[in-house]
């Protein structure tokens, strides 16, 4: 279908364009808009201080400033009433569920798009409430499209809901996350961990392999419930070989990227971890487990799939000892990486946005 450029698709994104925001789904979200084409999309998208450069910068834009109190009236007004084909990466809160709930009544032809980027065993994941979980099925899972983020997050919710939904990966900035210049090993090897310090994340059993691999370094970027308790583990087990570096930006992350020899992220409760997909841009290779399928590892190739406590070890081992394994399975990843890139991801949302935008215009003349 050819979009009339005078008469762009119009968008509303549920997220907020602030720069420096670290949630991973708002971050994806600003990654997708600043790639759409401005001649084919007008995005609207919500900030509260200071927008991203990029989508500031982009033409057909709409920045909507909202109040750091009392936000939810003003994003509930512009779901009503805003000039939008398409409402997109709907999130879980009280302007979405006033707003869907509403819309059953009311005959509104736009249409809404849910991202479902982790699991739907929600209610198994102890650290998640049953108020937050309750929010999301009164929200993005009442959307009329759903997009999972990997085949794993698919069958999960088609598993728990009995919902179908079609698949688009999460991406990757591969002219950000770059491998280092000029490739050279670290006299002791460092092993990277990036994420929230929460149970499920496992951030203790890199403390672990910190004290049974004394030979290496170990870095963690992250904040989070367990950073106390894990800080006393390491006074107590008198850790000189482990450093807790708190939440980064982007800059020091891929500095921390570069830096490392091995990216280990033991987590047993994901969808598909941007963190991943990172590293590997980084020219990292990765240990990862296998309970969540992670497509962005390929085995034996750009990293390990682990199933045990045991085996994350096993391969930190293999890895560590052998520096040209950790060199070509670093390009390796790197290579992977490339399929993954936000540009490509982004074209597969544009062709998405092009057949939502008929169907709505469909609705609105019936």
């Amino acid at each position: 279908m050819v979009v009339n450029s005078t008469n762009p698709i119009r968008i509303l994104v549920d997220s907020f364009a602030d720069a420096g925001l670290l949630n991973a789904q708002m971050g994806n979200a600003r990654e997708i808009v600043s790639r759409l084409d401005a001649k084919r999309f007008h995005v609207s998208m919500f900030f509260v201080r200071q927008p991203d450069p990029r989508i500031a910068a982009r033409e057909n834009m709409r920045l909507i400033q909202l109040p750091v109190r009392r936000q939810t009236p003003h994003i509930f007004r512009e779901f009503l009433w805003g000039a939008h084909q398409i409402l997109f990466y709907m999130k879980a809160s009280p302007a979405s569920r006033w707003y869907l709930s509403l819309r059953r009544k009311w005959k509104d032809g736009r249409i809404t798009i849910g991202t479902i980027e982790a699991p739907s065993d929600l209610r198994r994941e102890w650290t998640i409430s049953e108020d937050a979980v309750r929010l999301r099925e009164r929200t993005i899972l009442r959307c009329d499209y759903l997009f999972s983020n990997s085949r794993w997050v698919q069958e999960s919710l088609q598993h728990e809901y009995r919902l179908a939904s079609e698949i688009i990966p999460t991406g990757v900035d591969t002219r950000f996350f770059v491998p280092k210049k000029y490739w050279i090993s670290n006299l002791r090897p460092r092993v990277f961990f990036a994420g929230s310090l929460r149970h499920y994340k496992q951030p203790q059993l890199v403390v672990d392999a910190a004290a049974r691999f004394t030979n290496a370094d170990f870095r963690l970027a992250g904040e989070g419930p367990l950073g106390p308790q894990l800080k006393a583990r390491i006074a107590k087990l008198g850790l000189r070989n482990v450093s807790l570096l708190g939440p980064l930006p982007a800059e020091k992350l891929l500095d921390e990227y570069q830096n490392a020899d091995i990216f280990l992220f033991p987590s047993k409760w994901e969808g598909s971890p941007k963190v991943i997909l990172e590293a590997a841009a980084c020219g990292l290779p990765v240990i990862a487990r296998e309970t969540y399928s992670p497509e962005t590892v390929l085995d034996g190739t750009s990293g390990y799939i682990v199933s045990s406590d045991e085996q994350v070890f096993d391969r930190l081992d293999i890895l560590l000892r052998n520096a040209e394994l950790r060199r070509q399975m670093g390009r390796n990843a790197r290579q992977h990486s490339e399929k993954y890139d936000w540009s490509v991801i982004t074209n597969q949302w544009a062709e998405e946005f092009v057949k939502f935008a008929a169907l709505a215009n469909a609705r609105r003349a019936s």
